[in-house]
């Protein structure tokens, strides 16, 4: 991403690039504790010193020594630069497939994993945009509004996880997307009207793919039966599935073949109760029109 490639050569360490490793996240912590080995082994072998090394690649030597010892996650600019500067001949640079895959919270890794194997996904938001479907800018501007604030680390992190799961537009065989959008979370301008006029444009862009059904749920329809707050249902090619809603069940993520079917019905009659995907998307056009 844009943001990786921007980050620079900084020397405060509060603002060196790079992510703290989950601490709940056993196999991410194992693999940066490797990565780190081998690249404190290959500095020594060359004869450098932290300092000197941090020098060369352009970094901190604080974070030299935290990502050598698996406390730090490096992104893929700083494994380039040692692989350059350590004369590695390439053997630095291939860890980022691994390190990649470590880059993001496990909650947002597995939830990745189950949308990567989902042959069905459905989403109902009432609050915002759907997460699959935000713009960088607007997910930015959602980060950045939240209460505490993030540190830009931190809002790096949580972007660029989002981002990734955007892949699934991209699946082939393609699953088979649905959103319903509660209308209020249309209308409301998050990051202002520009920020706001692409969001759109993007829902718009999205719902022409023969895969994917966006509707909007009018805010004048009199009977709601989304009440309960957010939907989210996947489902798997060998039948299971897995969901979530805000009003049952705790909020806690469901298997359970009677909980799920309970989800399905409220889901279904929801979309019943919006607009209609043609309809929908004449209303998105009719916004973008009087913006």
């Amino acid at each position: 991403m844009t943001v990786e490639a921007e980050a620079g050569r900084l020397g405060d360490d509060a603002d060196e690039p790079g992510w703290e490793v989950d601490p709940d996240d056993e196999w991410g912590i194992a693999v940066i504790a490797t990565v780190g080995r081998q690249l404190k082994l290959r500095r020594e072998a060359v004869g450098m010193r932290a300092g000197e090394f941090g020098a060369a690649v352009g970094y901190g030597e604080d974070l030299v020594y935290k990502v050598e010892g698996g406390k730090r996650i490096p992104r893929q600019e700083y494994l380039d630069r040692a692989d350059e500067v350590l004369d590695a001949g390439g053997l630095l640079s291939a860890m980022k497939e691994d390190v990649a895959k470590v880059r993001y919270p496990k909650k947002v890794r597995d939830l990745a994993q189950m949308e990567a194997r989902a042959v069905e996904i459905g989403v109902y938001e009432n609050s915002n945009i759907a997460g699959l479907l935000q713009t960088e800018e607007h997910m930015r501007a959602l980060f950045g509004a939240w209460l505490p604030a993030y540190s830009d680390e931190e809002t790096e992190r949580m972007v660029a996880a989002r981002m990734v799961r955007r892949s699934i537009f991209e699946r082939s065989p393609a699953p088979t997307l649905s959103f319903v959008q509660e209308e209020s979370t249309l209308r409301r301008p998050v990051g202002g009207r520009m920020v706001w006029c692409r969001q759109l444009e993007r829902m718009l862009e999205l719902g022409e793919l023969r895969n994917v059904s966006i509707q909007v749920l009018p805010t004048d329809v009199e009977e709601h039966f989304g009440t309960g707050g957010i939907i989210e249902v996947l489902k798997f090619p060998d039948g299971t599935a897995v969901g979530r809603t805000e009003g049952a069940f705790n909020g806690r993520p469901v298997t359970d073949p009677k909980q799920i079917r309970i989800l399905d019905l409220r889901y279904s009659m929801i979309r019943a109760q919006a607009l209609t995907p043609r309809e929908s998307r004449a209303f998105i056009e009719q916004m973008l029109g009087e913006s």
